[in-house]
């Protein structure tokens, strides 16, 4: 992925010893993913190997799930501190196993460390360096991928223009690499390249141009000999796009090379509204579940159901988390999708590995803490089970109004409900909550009068819904009103909207000409993107119009905003861009 974001004390190396151990516990509590039963690999491995790796590479594969990226780091360009992050300790790895992960890909970009002209030699220092991640990695009884990070978009993408310079430099790399790594065990994988692209090029010289990558990169590997003999090797698809024409074409060269020992791999980052809020994706809906359920399919098909393993290298949402940014993709329907897609991944018997960019997102690389940890147990849940979900985490109560009976609807996913906590009380059917066609809970007014108390804007009360099995879902029981916006003047530089938030949650914004065009950035569609054009400031009531957006309306014409909130509620707002000002104006809705 190509993300610009971003320990202590060393743990003995003894702690290792611990990973068979966990491996055996693991394959027998089911964590695999997977049956892992398969006639082992009995050639011994060199020393500070913990693992036994399968014969099979379908079982090899199912041993790696589940699967972790030290995103931006050894990938950082042009250093490994450079995103965000600290260097990688040994603890870093220590605290991956004991997290339940079986295996990490290690991205890194060599172009900074390399000569850019023959016969393109990688600096010693850094590869000692990347070996050294690499064996803390394996020391501690991980599978490790290790691939060709960003030089996918720095040079090798120009190889439709120059094509030998660009075959040389890759094959030299591939040839450096090969020879530092070929005594490491073969729970250390070689991936070819990262998320592959080519410019100025059709789609069948595209097709050409990776199978001549991966074909060259077999061979350099296989004839360095040692473990490179027959070490594990990973293949992408164009982009590392889930498509059926790439999965096709990878098909074909990994057929064409007649090798036991290949794996395909792909990322996948969600329906694409979804994954970063945009074009009104701002529910984990029907169509997102299907973009999902299609993808997965279609590797099943493509390489399980043939015998060739996958390994889904990145997986995520591409907006979500941010803790340095207001969150785009709301909480519980990003919930939703995590659930989903540990069940998918299961089903399609496809081996995951979560992109962690690094401290502002899922593992803080400075404490060894998750940042959220209601996320990743989410997220673990998935690797063995389902969990109940709902329709939305929320139940919105207004406090002008009466307080009446309202509710969710429940998503069973092959569980059944077993009730409905406030705290360490249990709700009383009948009493506290309704429950209709096993699906639709709505909660009583009595119970929703006493929950919201005050009636304090904001939420009042946490409920759990409870299930057979997996995770309890978190409702929230919150007070609201319809927001207030209120006019304002600024410059396209710095504007924002004085809004009243009254408790409800901005969901997203849609932006038109007078003339019912799309206006802003994002010209297909009306929606734009959330923390790209705009993004909500909850602590100083407004709403940020960012510069980005400004810029890109035209000059003297009114714009019409649709701000939409999670509530239901929508509300209406002028624009009109003079010079470096701006206006804006609340629209009052006709009686």
């Amino acid at each position: 992925m190509q993300d610009l974001r971003q320990p202590a004390h060393h743990r003995s190396r003894g702690t290792s010893r611990l990973a068979p151990l966990f491996l055996v516990l693991a394959v027998l509590l089911g964590l695999a993913g997977g049956t892992s039963t398969a006639a082992t690999d009995h050639t011994a491995e060199p020393t500070g190997s913990a693992i036994r790796v399968p014969a099979r590479a379908m079982d090899a594969v199912a041993a790696m799930q589940p699967s972790w990226n030290l995103g931006n780091t050894l990938d950082a360009i042009p250093h490994e501190e450079n995103w965000g992050n600290p260097k990688v300790t040994r603890d870093l790895f220590t605290t991956i196993r004991e997290e339940g992960f079986r295996s990490v890909r290690i991205p890194v970009t060599w172009s900074d460390h390399q000569s850019a002209t023959a016969p393109y030699t990688v600096d010693a220092t850094y590869m000692s360096r990347v070996k050294e991640v690499v064996d803390w990695a394996l020391d501690e009884g991980l599978y490790v991928v290790l691939n060709v990070h960003h030089d996918s978009w720095q040079w090798i993408k120009k190889m439709p223009a120059d094509h030998d310079g660009v075959l040389a430099r890759f094959n030299s790399t591939w040839a450096q690499i090969s020879r530092t790594f070929r005594d490491e065990p073969r729970t250390l994988l070689f991936e070819s390249v990262n998320e592959p692209q080519f410019e100025n090029a059709t789609a069948e010289q595209k097709a050409k141009l990776l199978h001549e990558l991966n074909t060259s990169f077999h061979k350099i590997v296989r004839s360095s000999g040692g473990r490179n003999t027959d070490r594990l090797l990973v293949l992408p698809t164009d982009g590392c796009t889930p498509s059926q024409n790439f999965m096709d074409d990878l098909y074909t060269t990994i057929k064409s090379l007649n090798d036991r020992h290949l794996i395909a791999t792909v990322h996948y980052y969600g329906w694409y509204p979804f994954s970063i809020n945009i074009a009104g994706g701002t529910h984990y809906d029907e169509v997102a579940r299907n973009d999902l359920n299609d993808a997965f399919a279609r590797m099943r098909d493509t390489f399980v159901a043939r015998d060739i393993p996958v390994y889904l290298g990145e997986y995520g949402l591409l907006g979500y988390p941010d803790h340095n940014h207001p969150s785009r993709v709301e909480r519980g329907e990003a919930l939703k999708y995590y659930e989903h897609f540990g069940h998918a991944a299961r089903l399609a018997g496809v081996t995951t590995a979560l992109w962690d960019p690094g401290t502002w997102a899922y593992l803080n690389r400075e404490t060894l803490q998750w940042t959220d940890p209601a996320l990743i147990a989410w997220i673990k849940a998935g690797w063995t089970t389902r969990s109940g979900t709902a329709s939305f985490d929320k139940v919105f109560v207004p406090k002008s109004e009466p307080i009446t009976a309202k509710g969710v609807t429940l998503n069973l996913n092959g569980t059944k409900f077993r009730g409905l906590w406030h705290g360490k009380t249990e709700l009383v059917e009948g009493r506290d909550y309704t429950l209709w066609d096993k699906t639709r809970l709505v909660l009583t007014a009595g119970a929703l009068t006493r929950l919201t108390g005050d009636r304090e804007y904001g939420v009042n009360a946490t409920l759990q819904a409870r299930f057979s099995r997996g995770l309890p879902w978190q409702l929230e029981v919150v007070t609201s009103d319809e927001p207030v916006l209120s006019d304002a003047t600024g410059k396209t530089d710095a504007f924002t909207v004085p809004t009243q938030y009254k408790g409800d949650v901005l969901a997203t914004m849609e932006a038109r000409y007078g003339d019912g065009s799309n206006a802003g950035q994002t010209d297909w569609t009306p929606y734009q993107e959330f923390n790209k054009s705009f993004k909500p400031d909850y602590p100083n009531d407004t709403i940020i119009l960012t510069p980005a957006f400004l810029d890109a309306l035209r000059e003297g014409e009114l714009v019409t905003l649709t701000f939409h909130f999670y509530s239901g509620e929508k509300l209406m707002y002028h624009v009109k861009k003079s010079g470096d000002s701006v206006t804006g104006t609340r629209v009052t809705p006709a009686s």
